[in-house]
């Protein structure tokens, strides 16, 4: 970043007189509290996804019925969800990217569109489907991340463009599937591109004009990364000058990954900012030695300034591609006898940790699924995974093929966002139950060209025949308390409710109701495809209602939305999933759920 973006952010702060606790955006935090709206994709800053509606409930919930639906016109997988602002829905699409306004008053009647032009040739440069998940708003606008990289600005009430910003180069891989977030007077905004060596980035925008206010690389000189290397700590030490360079090998760190296409989190009394860098590039290890920092790792970063705090780096030197991007779900639980200030994400690589989040300590870290074998723990003094040689891609080299490594690529969870109740202070989790064999070649980087270097295929868990499985964890504890078992991977973002009810979808299309208590199934509706956007619920003259996007595809319906047939395409997860064309076909649709009257 440019150093003239940090003095003018410095003199800013400095004008502003910023209170000791953070100031969220003031009308945005305020909307957050009301349950019959649903104003960010994670339901709240702390990404909980609860809803504090409770007219349906586990005695009710079973007399669901649909309401309403509309259909997007796409056919490419739809994640994320909708988002409700009053009497107005609003609904994105796959790439083209569009957007729907809907009038909750006349059944979903469209107010407005805003379709973008974009060059189609963005298509064949991102990895595992067409996919974004969901808009952000804030102060009248609607803010819309791009395929190509360009972020919009709409005015809510009309479509209207209000400013418009490039924040990557497609050309080069570079490409937009996350869900921005606002905070503050400030659009944060990641980069997708890890299999094209791509440099990882998180940015901030003003949301005034668009202009940048910071950038922080995930990889490089501590002043691009914006880390103090005496103040930026991991597990309570500072990271010193140049940990990220001194991590790889010559200037690997400029084609290094750490993509940040995942959730962002915030906790305005800390007035901290958490989100997850992906993997390292490429996904032959032998080609990148060192822990690669700082990839695979969990940022805290000051909203304002983009300085970091502290990291935490879960799979370093990472040989499997285990994205680090998954949701950091804030929540104050008692931990070993202390009130915590923690932060809880289930990663891609198994082991779900609980952190302290006002320091990024290390707490609890267990494996939430038993499949996983890749390391046999975390060990908690360096928080370093204790890997398995029989398992380790590194060790056995490049052109070998190292065969039932559980989880496989697309993790024991991936982006799907997990839900957490703070009347039973329990997480509802999603999960994948899948293993891979993993083969590493060399490749050579060209920009805007794939830079994998590995063969994966894919595969339920030896003696096992289900692919998914929904589950409740105490993250004090650090255990399982139930597991449901699903034939798919269950790509569905979760909800929990004041109603005592827990909602996800099934790839095969079903939306499900379950008892948080022991997930017993309540209801389930088979919806027009496969589900992987996340169930939201809103209220509305008087009435609660669940809705959620189907439209199959993302990594685990690739083979369906990309027409892929041989079972090592789509990155190996095309093997795995090739008996789902049984079971639903392709159709992007939003479908809206209510009791009788």
């Amino acid at each position: 970043m440019a150093k003239s973006h940090l003095c003018a952010g410095a003199a800013a702060l400095a004008l502003l007189a910023v209170p000791v606790v953070g100031q969220a955006n003031d009308d945005l935090a305020e909307m957050m509290k009301d349950p019959k709206q649903w104003v960010t994709q994670l339901g709240n800053y702390a990404g909980q996804r609860y809803s504090g509606l409770d007219q349906i409930t586990k005695e009710n919930v079973g007399e669901l019925r649909p309401a309403w639906s509309f259909s997007t016109g796409v056919l490419r997988g739809h994640e994320g969800g909708p988002l409700v602002i009053g009497d107005i829905m609003y609904v994105s699409t796959p790439f083209p990217n569009i957007v729907y306004a809907l009038d909750l008053n006349d059944n979903g009647k469209v107010i407005w569109r805003y379709q973008p032009e974009q060059d189609p040739n963005v298509i064949p440069v991102m990895c595992c489907d067409t996919v974004t998940r969901g808009v952000a708003y804030a102060n009248d606008t609607i803010f819309l991340a791009q395929a190509d990289t360009t972020v919009v600005a709409l005015n809510a009430q009309t479509g209207e463009v209000k400013w418009s910003i490039k924040n990557g180069d497609p050309s080069k891989g570079e490409t937009l599937t996350m869900s921005p977030l606002v905070v503050k007077d400030k659009l944060i905004v990641g980069i997708s591109g890890g299999e094209y060596g791509v440099r990882g980035h998180m940015t901030a925008y003003n949301l005034s004009d668009g202009s940048q206010a910071w950038r922080a690389y995930s990889t490089g000189p501590d002043n691009e990364m914006l880390v103090d290397p005496q103040q930026t700590t991991h597990l309570g030490e500072p990271i010193g000058a140049d940990s990220s360079l001194q991590s790889w090998e010559g200037d690997e760190w400029q084609i290094g990954g750490g993509t940040t296409w995942g959730w962002v989190t915030y906790d305005p009394e800390l007035d901290l900012i958490y989100y997850g860098t992906g993997n390292p590039g490429t996904w032959n290890p032998a080609q990148r030695p060192g822990d690669n920092k700082w990839s695979m790792t969990i940022m805290a970063r000051n909203p304002d300034t983009g300085m970091a705090k502290w990291f935490f780096q879960k799979t370093p030197h990472d040989e499997w591609d285990y994205d680090g991007v998954n949701e950091h779900i804030l929540a104050d639980l008692t931990i070993d006898g202390q009130e915590t200030k923690a932060l809880v994400v289930f990663d891609r690589n198994g082991f779900a940790y609980t952190m302290n989040r006002e320091n990024g300590a290390l707490l609890k870290a267990e494996k939430y699924d038993p499949a996983v074998n890749w390391a046999t723990h975390v060990d908690m003094e360096t928080g370093r995974p204790e890997v398995v040689p029989e398992f380790s891609t590194a060790q056995n080299g490049p052109d070998f093929n190292t065969t039932n490594i559980c989880p496989a690529a697309l993790g024991s969870k991936d982006q799907q966002p997990a839900s957490f109740s703070p009347v039973t202070k329990v997480f509802y989790v999603p999960t994948n139950h899948v293993c891979m064999d993993y083969e590493p070649f060399e490749v050579s980087y060209t920009a805007g060209q794939p830079y994998v270097g590995a063969t994966l295929s894919m595969y339920p868990p030896q003696g096992e025949d289900h692919l998914g499985n929904f589950i409740a964890w105490d993250a004090a504890e650090a255990k399982m308390l139930w597991s449901k078992p699903e034939p798919f991977s269950v790509w569905s973002g979760a909800l929990s409710t004041a109603g005592d009810v827990v909602f996800y979808g099934t790839l095969e299309g079903y939306l499900k109701a379950v008892d948080p208590s022991n997930g017993e199934e309540l209801y389930s509706y088979k919806t027009p495809s496969g589900i992987i956007g996340n169930v939201t619920s809103y209220e509305h003259d008087g009435k609660q209602y669940i809705a959620v996007l189907s439209g199959v595809g993302g990594w685990a319906g690739i083979g369906l939305a990309a027409g892929l047939t041989e079972g090592t395409e789509g990155l190996g997860a095309v093997g795995a999933y090739q008996s789902l064309a049984d079971y639903t076909q392709l159709g992007g649709v939003l479908t809206v759920f209510e009791l009788p009257d």
